[in-house]
């Protein structure tokens, strides 16, 4: 291939801005869309009854390893120490540099999780996913004891379902108050998924507002970084719980007039719609898997859930955070071509969906959205990615998975760990004592970024190099994952600890598996294409 000789100035003056290395066009940090995605599946609606839910990490600063926290018994009088993650990097009980908000009483014994930059799953198979709104900047308060990371770290010890964990919250924030910008959590358990979206209650004061709506079952729903819920039915006890507060704040705070005649809806409320970075990912979720809608991608306000064409598997979950708009009219290289051999433009190799900020000029001549351009759903700078499976039918160390895979949705590979397992390997484990390591091969993050930055660079024939290692592994894992827990099964049934320690193993070992094949596969992407002319 070569670049066009009688290209359009679009492709000369888009490529001229790349490489002079233009001033961006946007400085500010909030300007920067680094929020997470959320999708959750109702049990209905998956291909095996599984309710699901999941989590991007999309951040340039969150932590780079993760972990399994036992269970702990805890004496009478012990307290549970509350922590503002101001070092979210630190390794797990490291308390330094974190500023301490106030202790609450400890429970006499803690569940078993794995924990992430958030708790991910706990052992009786409760799940979370997790979304940021932000929220507008009346409600937030800093008077507050709990911030998000500790919120779902107490769900995780101390719940089994998504209702216990949502009254959990309303306990604590009622009484402790929140401190964190607007949020929203979709916490699923065996039978049910909710949206949980909470801001704080305004400045100095203790407190929270929050709402939740059930996904019904056969329904799918999605976060993408904007609050999701509207009108809330309260006597609908099925489906919507709130604060007590959940008016009377609003009207406090002259954010809602009950006597204008407009309906009070909590997204408009406590916060906006105005995001089509968000917008622009929640349809892009519902038109991939309920097409027939012919949803507006332009429009203001999505359902709150749909009901999918087909039953949705874990593995077309991941496909969806896999998505960069490719095929679409928001396609952000779609004007980067070249000439091939038989004088035909077709898109450059070296097209790539994940560029940085100060290519931001390269985005807009290609005629993306204002001066950041599109928000896909896959992003470069994701720290982790998941996918959880939660299944009633299954005892709960083999019913509960989390698949969990290191950086760039679109090139990691998900490895299954069952809620029950006791350890990862090391590198998985590994972070520096006060921030993100630097480069080194102690650490498994490390393997993923590098394959997803190499492959950046000529994205268009690199990403084959990566599915050619990563799709094996996940065809593999999907194919034995009955097999693997048959066996865990009867294990359980001669004694729970053996099946245990059989899928501590299992996860263990596929962990290790595709860390070095991604090791492997950096290094054959930086010689393959080393100097290609």
């Amino acid at each position: 291939m070569k670049f066009r000789e009688n290209a359009s100035p679009i492709l000369f003056v888009a490529v001229a801005l790349s490489v002079l290395g233009m001033a961006r066009t946007a400085t500010r940090a909030k300007d920067v869309p680094d929020g997470c995605t959320t999708i959750t599946v109702g049990r209905l609606a998956s291909t095996d009854g599984s309710v699901m839910t999941s989590h991007t990490c999309d951040s340039h600063v969150g932590r780079t390893w993760m972990c399994v926290v036992p269970r702990e018994k805890h004496a009478p009088g012990e307290v549970n120490r509350i922590y503002l993650k101001t070092n979210q990097m630190a390794s797990w009980g490291d308390t330094t540099g974190l500023v301490y908000t106030g202790s609450i009483p400890q429970v006499p014994a803690t569940y078993a999780y794995v924990y992430g930059f958030y708790a991910c799953i706990n052992e009786h198979q409760l799940s979370i996913g997790e979304s940021t709104f932000d929220g507008k900047e009346v409600m937030k308060s800093d008077k507050g004891m709990f911030n998000l990371y500790e919120l779902t770290r107490l769900m995780a010890e101390r719940c089994t379902t998504a209702r216990e964990a949502i009254g959990l919250a309303d306990e604590l924030l009622t009484k402790y108050g929140y401190n964190d910008a607007g949020e929203c959590l979709s916490i699923a358990d065996t039978k049910e998924v909710w949206m949980f979206e909470v801001v704080g209650p305004g400045q100095g004061k203790i407190g929270a507002v929050w709402a939740a709506q059930r996904v019904p079952d056969d329904h799918i729903s999605v976060n993408a970084n904007s609050a999701r819920i509207r009108r809330i039915d309260l006597k609908d006890k099925a489906n919507f719980m709130a604060s007590k507060n959940v008016f009377s704040t609003a009207v406090e705070m002259g954010l809602w007039d009950p006597k204008s005649g407009e309906p009070f809806e909590f997204c408009y409320a406590y916060g906006d719609r105005a995001s089509m970075w968000a917008r622009r990912r929640e349809w892009r979720v519902y038109d991939l898997l309920a097409p027939s809608l012919k949803l507006d991608a332009n429009q203001e306000n999505f359902p709150f859930s749909i009901k999918p064409e087909k039953k949705v598997s874990v593995e077309e979950v991941m496909k969806i955070f896999e998505d960069t708009y490719e095929g679409t009219e928001y396609d952000m290289t779609k004007f980067m071509l070249v000439e091939d051999e038989n004088g035909k433009y077709v898109k450059s190799p070296y097209a790539n969906p994940f560029m940085n900020y100060d290519q931001m000029p390269l985005w807009k001549i290609n005629g993306a959205l204002g001066e950041l351009g599109e928000r896909t759903i896959a992003r470069y700078y994701c720290v982790y990615f998941i996918v959880t499976q939660s299944r009633g039918w299954l005892p709960d160390p083999i019913g509960g998975v989390v698949w969990f895979g290191w950086d760039n949705p679109a090139t990691t590979c998900n490895a299954p760990l069952y809620c029950g397992i006791t350890d990862v390997p090391a590198s998985w484990k590994f972070g520096g004592p006060k921030g993100r390591p630097g480069y080194t091969e102690e650490s498994a993050w490390w393997a993923f970024n590098r394959v997803s930055s190499i492959a950046a660079h000529r994205w268009g024939e690199m990403r084959n190099d990566v599915y050619a290692v990563r799709d094996p592994f996940r065809r593999q894992a999907f194919d034995e994952q009955k097999r693997i827990e048959d066996e865990a099964l009867k294990l359980y049934g001669e004694d729970p600890r053996k099946a245990i320690d059989f899928l501590t193993k299992y996860s263990i070992d596929f962990c290790g598996r595709i860390t070095d094949a991604y090791w492997k596969l950096g290094d054959d992407l930086f010689t393959k294409y080393d100097e290609r002319w």
